[in-house]
Formats: C-alpha cells, structure tokens, sequence
C-alpha cells in the first residue's frame, strides 16, 4: 500500500527487507554493529563480509554504535547500495527514555540518508522483535518521525518503505501511515 504526503511516496510491504531493490536498507542493528539475530543477522548474512569489515572499522573509529543513533557501510552483496545501521532500544516499559531513543533512530537515519543524497530507503519494524518495543507505539514513532523530516521538506529521500516480516506489523503500520493523510 503507497501513500503521498509532501511529495514524498511512503509505502508499506510485507516481505524481507533484505530483498529490498531502494537505494538503502535500514538495519535495525546490535551496538557491536557484527551481527546478530532478526533482521540484523539476515542483512549481514545477505550482504556478506564487505559489511562486517566495514563496520569493524567503524567499531575500531568509535567503538560501535550507540543505541540511537545510525552509522552507515556498503550494501555488499544486496541490491541496495547502502545500509544503515541504527540501534534501537530495548523496551523496558517506558521507563528509560525508550521512546526518544526509538525516535531518534529514525531521524538520525533519515539525516545520514540526506548526507549521501540516497533517495529511497526502506525500514524495518526497529525494536519490536527480541527487543519487546510494543508494535504499535513503535509504528506511531516511525510515523510521526517520518513525517517530521518530510515536513521539514530537508531531505533527499523522496520515497520510504516500511518493510515489514510478519502481518501484525504490516496491519498496525497500515492503520498508523493512513493518519498520514
């Protein structure tokens, strides 16, 4: 399902994102930024030992990746051309800063694709796997973190996906996007 908002395409799938054909694939990443399980461990699978080195090399610069925050490597060996890697938090029922930090994996992922000039992007449902994020509040963060960057008409990115792995995401990101209009 796409949706126009500031001429900007947002859509909504279910599927693997790591099949994804944009330019850049959002990986909802460990702060060790090598590798794990869900979405992060099928991208480094994927993509091969092109992304592990290069974020070896970003370990070795700044020790890893903050929750928060985003740090982006080649796609290797997926259709993509760039991954970026951004470490959501681990729901602990709200009670330490959860919700900004979620918030801000997508703007700061959104700020990195602008400084590459990258014009379409796909995100994963960051946080609601093994991290426990409840789905729904995290799907209203996506949104609304979206929508302020397109609102702010400062970015490159000219559409966003929301890939989603199972069909509770894709319903809840459905009914959340639709506010959009």
């Amino acid at each position: 399902m796409e949706f126009e908002f500031n001429s900007v395409y947002i859509e909504v799938v279910k599927d693997d994102i790591t099949k994804s054909k944009l330019d850049c694939i959002v990986n909802a990443a460990n702060t060790s930024l090598l590798g794990g399980g869900g979405v992060d461990g099928a991208i480094h699978r994927a993509g091969g030992k092109e992304i592990v080195t290069e974020c070896i090399k970003i370990r070795e610069r700044q020790g890893g990746c903050p929750v928060g925050e985003a740090v982006i490597t080649t796609a290797g060996k997926l259709d993509a051309k760039f991954v970026i890697h951004t470490v959501g938090p681990v729901w602990n029922n709200g009670l330490r800063n959860e919700e900004e930090k979620l918030k801000n994996c997508y703007l700061n992922s959104l700020n990195l694709a602008n400084q590459y000039h990258i014009a379409s992007i796909a995100f994963p449902n960051i946080s609601t796997g093994i991290y426990k994020f409840p789905k729904k509040k995290a799907a209203e963060i996506a949104v609304s973190s979206v929508r302020e960057i397109i609102e702010g008409n400062n970015s490159s990115v000219r559409r966003i996906q929301f890939v989603c792995f199972d069909d509770e995401n894709y319903h809840i990101y459905l009914k959340t996007i639709k506010g959009l209009d």
